[in-house]
This record gives structure tokens, C-alpha cells and sequence, in this order.
């Protein structure tokens, strides 16, 4: 690996990192040496990327750091370009439109040689979904997901009995035949997933839940494991 790739690659270790990284972990993904390393971190050091260090501990990198956006490999197109296919087959118009912007944005950035792995992809997904006339909004779904509002319901379960349920949704998702929404149930005392074609009746209210969205997607992922 050139010098020039390997340090734009411990950028992208540390980025993409949720602890700090140490010497011997970034060696042994870079299949290089520990002190390849610490040169290549004091280098970047010295060109001022935000890279922290302590002893023992590890490398972390400062949020807000950017690179240009035609430092992109031919991976890293095709992941973005798998991506977008799968939004646009599975999720809501609203995003279906996102990701046709962000394929367009990739496509007009990438050098020439990169085009078709954006234009011509050799990587998909199924076709599209199609959306029951009857879902409730999604796209409001994840506003209120993103607010952390209440949500009002009429459920129908798999043998079409229904119940009323106050519900503090936080996260949408977008399964392949199916939407569904993640939240903590009032009725239940718990978190429950609901299906989205199975909400019979929807009422958006304006009151916020205390926990907080963020709050309980982390909860929520602890006790799913």
C-alpha cells in the first residue's frame, strides 16, 4: 500500500471508529507494522489533522473533520451505490428522493474512470416495494421519531384484534416486505415493534415523551443486544 493511501486509511479507521483505536488495532487492520504507525499519526499530526493520542489508550479522531469528496475508493462508490438502491426499493418517497439526490451528488464529484460504478452499478438489490394505499405517513413517522412525540394508535395484531396504545416512537424501520416502527409502549411497559400496515388509526400529538428518542434507541439496543 502507497503512503498516501495508508494514511488516507487511518483517517478512515478513526473515523469510523466508536473508541479510541490503538497502534497495534490500526496495524492489524492496515496489515502493516505497529511502528509504520506511529510514524504515519505523527505525520498526520503534523499536518494538523485533529488526532488525538494517550498512552494505552488509543488515536481518536476530532468530530468535524472532513475529507474532499473525490477521496473515494471504488468500495466505497459501490457501497453508496447499493445503498441508494436499496432506499429507493424499500423506503419512502421522501428518502426514495434523498437518495436519488445523493447517487446524482456522487455521480457529478467521481472522477471520470469511477463514473460507471455509480452509473452502471455491478452491485443491487430486488425491485421496489410497493406501499399500501392504507400506511400511515412514514415520512411524519420519522419526524416525530426524530422529535420525540407521541404517538396515539389503533393496533390490529396478526389475528386482527385491535387496542389503543399511547406509543413514544424512535426508530423507523425499513424491513423488506415490511415497515415498522420501534417504540416504547405505555400499554405495555416495554418496547414493542409494530407493524405499519397494521396501524388501523394514527393520531400525531404534539406532546413529547421525557426520555428522549436518543435515549431510547441506546436502550432499546442494550436489552436486544
Amino acid at each position: 500500500m502507497r503512503r498516501a493511501d495508508r494514511l488516507f486509511e487511518i483517517i478512515q479507521v478513526l473515523r469510523r471508529a466508536t473508541r479510541p483505536m490503538t497502534a497495534d488495532a490500526i496495524a492489524a487492520e492496515l496489515e502493516t507494522s505497529k511502528r509504520t504507525i506511529y510514524r504515519d499519526v505523527g505525520a498526520l499530526v503534523a499536518q494538523r489533522v485533529p488526532i488525538r493520542g494517550e498512552a494505552g489508550v488509543g488515536y481518536v479522531l476530532d468530530r468535524g473533520f472532513d475529507l474532499p469528496p473525490l477521496m473515494l475508493t471504488a468500495d466505497e462508490i459501490e457501497a453508496v451505490a447499493l445503498g441508494c438502491q436499496w432506499v429507493v426499493a424499500h423506503a419512502d418517497e421522501d428518502l426514495v428522493r434523498a437518495a436519488l439526490d445523493v447517487r446524482a451528488k456522487v455521480a457529478a464529484i467521481v472522477p471520470e474512470s469511477l463514473r460507471p460504478l455509480i452509473d452502471d452499478p455491478v452491485v443491487g438489490t430486488p425491485p421496489r416495494r410497493r406501499a399500501s394505499p392504507s400506511e400511515p405517513d412514514v415520512p411524519r413517522l420519522r419526524e416525530w421519531c426524530r422529535a420525540g412525540r407521541k404517538l396515539a394508535i389503533q393496533y390490529a395484531d396478526a389475528d386482527e384484534a385491535t387496542s389503543e396504545r399511547v406509543i413514544h416512537p424512535f426508530l423507523v424501520g425499513y424491513v423488506t416486505r415490511v415497515r415498522v416502527v420501534i417504540a416504547w409502549c405505555e400499554l405495555r411497559d416495554d418496547f414493542r415493534i409494530f407493524r405499519v400496515d397494521r396501524i388501523r388509526r394514527i393520531e400525531f400529538l404534539r406532546t413529547r415523551y421525557a426520555e428522549g428518542p436518543a435515549a431510547l434507541r441506546r436502550r432499546w439496543r442494550a436489552s436486544s443486544g
